[in-house]
């Protein structure tokens, strides 16, 4: 199915996960704080901001400069997917709107992709709270070359979908994926949960999910971004 909005129709919505589905971050923030003191230091506010939004190996090479340690990277990054899965194991809780939204598009019949730069272990742990049947196409940190800011993960997905850049919006909470996501030729719409972000051509922020419905999505079709310019 098909959403019209003016010229353009909605032909499929392209959600990031951490953040803007679950409220995982802070989550995230409890292991990197764990593998932090683990290492012998303590993770500091600006990094951790910094982090939002980035692959695995960029976080944990984040971590490692700002706390100063010498720990081979392997090392760290399997201390950090450890950390992360017994917090995911846990339990994770939707962001507001999240669900309902994600519900909505299914009932608008249109396809959903996941694009995240969490790594496919993990994405499959939150996958138990999300739902891996809400989704027709997953793209996960580990499967593209280039991660978020780049704009290969939501290339890779609408080329997955079969689907040109101006019939999509992506959703997202932070910079990086917001670039990554502009840089696709997506529009986006973001609800920033860790780091502010401003409005700028193709992209729209908005403080909730919650109420959001797929007619609004589509309307936003109108505010899409050349694609290469984000």
């Amino acid at each position: 199915m098909i959403v019209g909005a003016g010229r353009k129709v909605l032909r499929a919505v392209l959600f990031d996960m951490d953040g803007t589905l679950i409220d995982s971050e802070k989550l995230w923030s409890i292991a990197l704080d764990e593998v932090a003191r683990e290492l012998g230091g303590e993770l500091s506010a600006h990094t951790r901001a910094a982090m939002v939004g980035t692959d695995l190996v960029s976080s944990v090479q984040l971590l490692l400069d700002d706390i100063g340690s010498d720990a081979e990277l392997e090392v760290a990054k399997r201390l950090l997917v450890s950390a992360a899965a017994d917090q995911f194991a846990g339990g994770l809780e939707w962001r507001p709107g999240a669900q309902e939204l994600l519900d909505a598009v299914a009932a608008a019949g249109l396809p959903a992709a996941l694009v995240t730069s969490t790594h496919r272990n993990l994405v499959s742990r939150a996958l138990q709270t999300i739902g891996r049947e809400r989704f027709e196409v997953i793209v996960c940190g580990d499967d593209v070359e280039h991660t978020k800011p780049h704009p290969e993960p939501y290339l890779r997905a609408l080329a997955a979908l079969g689907i040109d850049a101006g019939g999509a919006v992506a959703i997202e909470d932070s910079p990086s994926g917001s670039t990554s996501a502009r840089a696709a030729g997506i529009v986006t719409l973001v609800v920033p949960l860790e780091v502010p972000i401003e409005p700028a051509p193709g992209l729209i922020v908005t403080g909730t999910l919650a109420g959001v419905t797929v007619a609004d999505l589509a309307a936003l079709l109108e505010h899409a971004p050349d694609a290469g310019h984000g």
